[in-house]
């Protein structure tokens, strides 16, 4: 028989794992399970076909473009915002005038909803008479571009957005971070004689470790899951230039209604997130340091 404390614990711990079995593994187990099979039609059944829906996607050119532009997506926004995170966390936690308003600013994209960014973002990118076509006009003489309407600048400026919209966000907890290390260390270092650039590579940055593998994880989730802005600005265009992994799943499961090939994506998607998932908590928390 189990004891008190043991049976406390399952009690208390049995909300998260209903949850997390109902919303979590029972989908993803059902949704690799109906990769195996066909899509049902009004007068034909689902039949099992094993794993032809990953064979047929092996020979799918536009499944191939969708991963590949979503690996430049998902490797350009990661460390653009982390880094540009951690760069508004130190300068907010310094001693300064107007910092709280500093602070409201930074945070204030994370708080609108995407589609409003995109909105946002449409005028930012319009040509001739967008806010970057002026800017640039002003600054180099550049002429019209369009930003979002051709292959070489529209996953840059999907890029560009995603960035935007995520570096408020990772700011927060860097700054909690920040300030949740003990004065004490800094006045160590500042009697050792520790140059600035020593003390934030040998003191803050090690001490920020925990909060960067966290950040880490959920920017890769979000590499992969933040589409919003793609679907209302160019839904995968011009010529799938920024179609994405999930972009692709929604434009085959709900507008060509093939759900099995959209199954057999999803799983795709979930496998990678996982093992980069696992890569990171094997390899970097090696070098966390817990205090």
């Amino acid at each position: 028989m189990p004891s008190r404390t043991t049976l406390h614990a399952w009690l208390l711990l049995s909300p998260a794992l209903v949850l997390l079995v109902g919303f979590t593994h029972y989908p993803a187990i059902a949704t690799f399970w109906h990769s195996l099979f066909t899509t049902p039609r009004a007068n034909r059944p689902a039949r099992f076909i094993g794993v032809e829906n990953y064979t047929a996607l092996a020979d799918d050119p536009v499944f191939w473009q969708a991963l590949w532009n979503n690996l430049i997506y998902a490797g350009a926004t990661i460390p653009l915002s982390i880094g540009i995170a951690l760069a508004m966390a130190l300068w907010v936690n310094g001693k300064m005038r107007g910092r709280t308003a500093l602070r409201i600013a930074f945070f204030t994209p994370t708080v609108l909803p995407m589609i409003a960014v995109a909105n946002l973002w449409l005028f930012f990118y319009t040509p001739d008479y967008g806010l970057l076509d002026q800017v640039t006009r002003f600054l180099f003489g550049w002429g019209p571009t369009n930003w979002i309407g051709q292959r070489e600048t529209a996953l840059g400026a999907m890029i560009v957005v995603a960035v935007w919209k995520e570096a408020g966000f990772f700011m927060i907890f860097y700054l909690a971070a920040l300030q949740a290390i003990p004065p004490n260390l800094y006045e160590a270092a500042a009697i050792e004689g520790a140059s600035r650039a020593r003390v934030f590579f040998r003191v803050t940055l090690p001490l920020l470790g925990p909060t960067t593998l966290f950040i880490a994880v959920n920017a890769v989730i979000n590499g992969f899951r933040l589409v919003d802005h793609i679907i209302v600005m160019t839904r995968g265009g011009p010529d799938n230039a920024t179609a994405l992994l999930l972009t692709y799943i929604y434009e085959v499961g709900f507008r060509f209604w093939d759900t099995a090939t959209a199954s057999a994506l999803t799983v795709i998607l979930l496998v990678i997130l996982a093992a980069t998932a696992a890569l990171q908590f094997i390899f970097a928390e090696k070098r966390v340091h817990y205090r």
